[in-house]
């Protein structure tokens, strides 16, 4: 308690001012500290915030592996990204899962499907399981909100955090991004041009999405310049429907195709968002903020192609190859999963390196983490690794020895075909273990020797296969991952006689 001034011989209130001074200061800081230590217990937070990196993280949607010059296509036109390579690593045995909804809900969670219950888009009964021999597991649609997301882990840590674009693990209300950790979230998928969003923007008439959620990135960047961010950019380019600005499908149509990219206005798309790209890094130049940014460019599934070479649809739904991989975007062979991921770390990883360590969706909420100089929570599970040490050093090596997938249900493409059954893999090394539910059969590939899947090895190995397929196992009951149940007998021949009907129903309309 301080005495009243003039009874202990302080006749002016600057006099006061500079008695309190220190004991204000000193109280403002014990304040302080005590508050960051209640905001952190449940996450941990960096000692020295300014110190830590910006963080970027670009998604684009159903890009294929192929579907970028640095990756090999000779067709599209992606000068943005390939350059991003050129400054930092491509990570060439990246995997997300099958398809969009699983791989957002793993890449905020930090969690594999079994811990989150998002196996899939939508509910069961988006595909005729009725006619098969499983019951598929219950999908859950929204990411539960007992999940701390990355964004919640890096605000505790200090960063202001954006997100614009495709969400879709939760829009409404309490699991909107806005709730869910981000300081300014905007959402908008499902059209290219006249699109809503959420909450309500105002943009230009004509505007084109890609170049909308790019202006609310430049803008986010140009506003946060100050402090650390983290910005996710989750494009719904290049999704379907196919649209895209006509002057640049002009500049692809007389462009003869390439090793099965031919398709002018998925290029224009893909160019667009190269453009995109190319205008987050020019931001970040602008404001002398490249040099301590963490730029990390995905996708969030394998390319919609590859199916004819699998006896699947038409030609035509081939919008582009994944070749050498095999299959696309609904199927957990390699083109259905591997994907582009390119990181740019200046001054930590050596420019234009590739690492082909086998990583997976659950290692980036960790990995932000440690870039972040963030402590996870103790009692919140994450399921990946960092790959900071592999950033650092692109021969380096993980503690673990395997990476997972589990998909207990069905992805159908048209009547009767599937773009996969109910399938478990793991990955370890070169080699991947695929198990189908159905019949329990296994397939065995050397990756490193062929790519593409071509050859089952699970007879001529039997003893690795066991070896692999007993780890599968294994990890499928350390994390608690649900299997589909049997489908009852009459359920299906009902369902198969149904379908058959309709089938010679629309046969006998044709001419």
């Amino acid at each position: 308690m301080i005495a009243n001034a003039s009874s202990v011989g302080y006749d002016t209130r600057s006099d006061l001012l500079r008695l309190l001074l220190p004991r204000i200061t000193t109280l403002t800081f014990s304040i302080v500290a005590v508050t960051l230590s209640v905001n952190s217990a449940k996450i941990g937070i960096c000692a020295d915030s300014w110190s830590v990196p910006n963080i970027v993280l670009i998604l684009a949607d159903d890009l294929g592996w192929a579907d970028l010059g640095v990756q090999g296509s000779k067709y599209y036109e992606t000068p943005s990204i390939d350059r991003l390579a050129a400054q930092g690593m491509r990570l060439t045995s990246f995997h997300n899962c099958q398809n969009c909804t699983p791989t957002r809900a793993a890449l905020i969670s930090g969690q594999y499907a079994p811990r989150t219950g998002v196996y899939t888009v939508g509910g069961i009964n988006r595909f005729a399981w009725q006619t098969r021999p499983l019951r598929p597991v219950d999908n859950v649609v929204d990411l539960p909100l007992d999940k701390i997301t990355i964004a919640q882990a890096l605000k505790t840590a200090g960063y202001t955090t954006a997100m614009f674009g495709k969400w879709h693990i939760g829009q409404q209300g309490e699991y909107h991004p806005s709730q869910r950790g981000f300081d300014e979230a905007i959402v908008s998928m499902g059209k290219h041009f006249d699109f809503a969003t959420s909450p309500q923007t105002e943009y230009p008439a004509g505007q084109y999405l890609a170049d909308f959620l790019t202006d609310r990135a430049v803008d986010f960047i140009e506003r946060h310049q100050d402090r650390p961010f983290f910005l996710y950019l989750p494009h719904f380019a290049v999704h379907t429907p196919l649209d895209a600005k006509p002057e640049r499908i002009d500049r692809f149509r007389a462009k003869p195709s390439v090793d099965g990219h031919r398709n002018p206005t998925y290029a224009a798309m893909i160019a667009s968002l190269d453009d995109s790209v190319g205008r987050v890094l020019a931001a970040l130049d602008a404001r002398k903020l490249a040099d301590r940014t963490v730029v990390i460019f995905s996708s969030d599934n394998g390319g919609v192609g590859g199916y004819a070479r699998e006896g699947l649809g038409k030609e035509n739904n081939d919008i582009t190859d994944n070749a050498p991989l095999r299959s696309g975007k609904g199927s957990l062979y390699e083109g259905g999963t591997r994907v582009p991921f390119l990181v740019r770390w200046p001054g930590v990883i050596q420019p234009g390196s590739t690492c082909d360590v086998p990583a997976i969706h659950v290692d980036v909420y960790p990995t932000l983490l440690e870039i972040a100089g963030a402590q996870p929570s103790t009692d919140y599970a994450l399921d990946g690794e960092s790959l900071v040490p592999l950033l650092r050093n692109a021969g380096g090596e993980l503690k673990r020895e395997a990476i997972y997938q589990h998909f207990p249900g069905y992805l159908g493409m048209g009547q009767d075909q599937w773009r996969t059954t109910p399938v478990g893999l793991i990955h370890a090394g070169p080699w991947k273990l695929m198990e189908f539910f159905e019949d329990g059969g296994l397939e065995l590939y050397n990756l490193r020797d062929d790519l593409g899947e071509t050859r089952n090895l699970a007879t001529d190995m039997p003893e690795k296969a066991a070896e692999l397929h007993a780890k599968l196992v294994a990890w499928r009951q350390a994390i608690g991952a649900p299997m589909p149940t049997p489908n009852p007998g009459d359920m299906q021949s009902a369902a198969k006689a149904k379908v058959g009907k309709k089938a010679k129903a629309k046969a006998g309309r044709q001419p």
